[in-house]
Order: structure tokens, then sequence, then C-alpha cells
């Protein structure tokens, strides 16, 4: 992807480059032409659209980002974060630690033991390839690494 924008850059740059003392070559980004991509559907829009003269904004018209689309989801009532307590019915053990679900490497996880409240929380950060034991309870953590395609990899 890199070496695509590099290439729709290359011509403009080789005129900024050959002929500098004219303005004729020289071109604003902005006017350039706009490479096509063939890379599938355009990203889903995380802008908000807006508040127009005279209103004060609220969550949707001026959210971006992450906090949008939390916002988007809680909209059409689909849960975008998993908030749901990890299962404090059992201690994990080192061949069957507790799973913790993430798309990330790292995630940070707190403990309260078994049963759950049953120490104060232990926070801790939760490494892709490793596991963790909780230092108040013994308990075992691993991540349950699941990736942007959703393939569990155990």
């Amino acid at each position: 992807m890199f070496s695509r924008a590099v290439a729709a850059v290359r011509p403009t740059a080789r005129a900024l480059r050959s002929n500098v003392a004219t303005s004729s070559a020289k071109r604003a980004f902005s006017v350039s032409v706009r490479a096509a991509s063939d890379h599938g559907p355009p990203p889903p829009q995380i802008y908000g659209p807006g508040i127009k003269s005279g209103e004060v904004p609220g969550v949707h018209e001026q959210s971006t980002g992450l906090e949008r689309l939390q916002h988007l989801g809680e909209l059409e009532g689909t849960p975008v974060f998993d908030t749901a307590p990890l299962d404090s019915s059992r201690v994990g053990t080192k061949q069957n630690p507790i799973l913790v679900a993430s798309a990330h490497s790292e995630r940070l996880v707190g403990c309260t033991g078994s049963p759950a409240d049953s120490h104060d929380v232990l926070w801790f950060p939760l490494m892709k390839d490793k596991q963790h034991r909780c230092l108040e309870c013994g308990s075992v953590y691993q991540m349950d690494f699941y990736g942007v395609e959703g393939e569990h990899h155990h």
C-alpha cells in the first residue's frame, strides 16, 4: 500500500524536481489526480456530521474514532466492546487457565479472586504468548488471541 502511494505521488515529485523555477510545475497535492484503489470497500466513516451554527454539539455530532464506533453500536443495540467479567467460578491452572479474549497482543486484566471479590483487584498486563499467575490467589490467565479475522489461536 505504501508503494502505491509513493507511485501515485512520484509524477508530481518529478515535475517539481525537474522544473522548480516555473510555477506551472508546482501543484498542490490537494488538486492532484486521485489514484484509484482496488482494496475493496472503503472503511466505515468514523467522523460525526458536525453541527450547525448556533447549536451545542452532542456525542453524535462530535465523537470520532473508537468513541464514535461505540456510540453507533449503542444506537443499534450492538455491544462493541466486551465488558462482561471473566470467569471467576474457578481458579485457573497452567493446564486450564482462565481465557481472556483479545484482538491485541497485550491486554490489561484485573483479578478479584475466586469466588469473585475474595481479594482486592490486582491489575496486570497479559501478553499474547504468556500465562500470568495472580500473586494473591494463584489463578492463571492466558490470552485467547483471535486477531482481526476472528480466528482463534490457543
